[in-house]
């Protein structure tokens, strides 16, 4: 067998998009999708938005890379922005979620380093969780479909079951750093949190003076109707990595942190040649400007309610594939009744693009720019699938 010029570890479909528009996708032959992936919660302003394209045109004309050794007025103004917005005193630019997710560690294990702490080094992670595919963020999770054949993985971590505070509580020590937790799980089939757990890692955090660290690469930026999904449950982290939306499709992502929290991430503690460059600044910047204000979340909010609502309505036509809805805002979950990737599989076809999740959920992540008409398209045409669609023998 002759291996493919880009490695084959992805089980590419014949979706093969050279074009969008909107909330739509076309492909080499013309193929026309209705795109309610987003690129995986990337495309939060769906393709060709001028805010953005702009943007992004302008700075390419200017300056593109300079590297961090220099200045970074860009850097400094986004970041500014950001601090505004969120808990956050500093951050530190990437240029995708693993990125910032190893960023996020470092500075936890560095905080109780930096007070002379050192054995403090081991972060409480939880089941079903996804926070990236490098070698630190795969030993963070429990997942043998993403550490099989990586072996040795890092040690550091201790892996309880989400959503389950006395077990976090339980498993608490003298090495014990803090807390890495997603408000709402993506890969692991679109679960928010509970109100109590996250409010009691946060409560456990301060009690014991370890970290919070929040991984809303894939739930933040306006994807739940608030800017990050924290903001729900009325708590705020030490330390969060953002990323997905946060350039509109541009690669880029965030680690922000307290002052307290950052205190050890002092010269030469950490870098990277591209994180914060020019041009992902721009991006950065433009999302902002289009995301960031209570009308813009108020319609996510709006559209996430109305989404719901009209897949809960549709679900009884078909409840031998189906069982329920679940998630926050534009991130949403269907849960099924059979395996969930065959069926996403399926409605390629169908000219509808959404994405598999564990718990053989379908993961609905439209741009957060759709209107009522695109709900009413998305599921006149999940329904006409789903009543042609026939389960796979066992």
């Amino acid at each position: 067998m002759t291996i493919t010029p880009l490695m084959p570890v992805y089980p590419r479909s014949p979706v093969r998009p050279v074009r969008g528009e909107g909330v739509y996708l076309y492909g080499e032959g013309g193929e026309k999708y209705l795109d309610f992936a987003s690129g995986i919660a990337v495309n939060l302003l769906g393709h060709g938005h001028p805010v953005l394209t702009k943007a992004i045109q302008k700075q390419a004309e200017t300056l593109i890379h300079v590297s961090n050794l220099y200045g970074s007025p860009q850097g400094e103004s986004f970041a500014t922005r950001l601090t505004k917005l969120t808990f956050a005193d500093t951050v530190f630019l990437t240029n995708s979620g693993a990125e910032a997710v190893e960023c996020a560690i470092k500075t936890a294990r560095r905080y109780h380093h930096h007070h002379g702490r050192p054995e403090k080094h081991e972060l409480i992670t939880f089941s079903s969780a996804f926070h990236g595919r490098t070698l630190g963020t795969i030993s963070a999770t429990n997942q043998e479909k993403l550490r099989d054949g990586f072996a040795p993985l890092l040690p550091g971590f201790h892996v309880v079951e989400f959503d389950n505070l006395e077990a976090a509580k339980a498993a608490m020590n003298e090495h014990t750093a803090g807390f890495l937790v997603e408000p709402v799980q993506g890969e692991g089939g679109i679960r928010p949190a509970s109100q109590e757990f996250l409010r009691g890692l946060r409560q456990l955090a301060d009690e014991n003076d370890l970290m919070l660290v929040l991984d809303e690469v894939q739930c933040g930026y306006a994807r739940t109707g608030k800017l990050f999904a924290h903001e729900h449950y009325g708590i705020t982290p030490d330390i969060m990595a953002a990323a997905k939306g946060i350039g509109g499709g541009f690669p880029m992502g965030a680690c922000l942190a307290t002052e307290k929290a950052a205190a050890g991430m002092t010269i030469g503690t950490h870098g990277s040649t591209y994180g914060g460059n020019p041009l992902a600044c721009a991006a950065g910047e433009a999302v902002l400007d289009v995301v960031a204000n209570d009308e813009f979340l108020d319609h996510v909010t709006r559209m996430g309610e109305r989404l719901k609502g009209a897949l809960e309505q549709m679900i009884p036509n078909h409840d031998h594939l189906f069982e329920g809805v679940r998630g926050l805002g534009l991130m949403l979950g269907v849960k099924m009744k059979t395996d969930s990737r065959a069926f996403v599989t399926y409605l390629r076809e169908h000219g509808l693009l959404t994405v598999a999740a564990g718990d053989n959920v379908v993961r609905v992540l439209p741009p957060l720019i759709i209107e009522d008409a695109h709900i009413t398209e998305f599921v006149e045409r999940l329904s006409k699938a789903a009543a042609q669609y026939e389960v796979p023998a066992a």
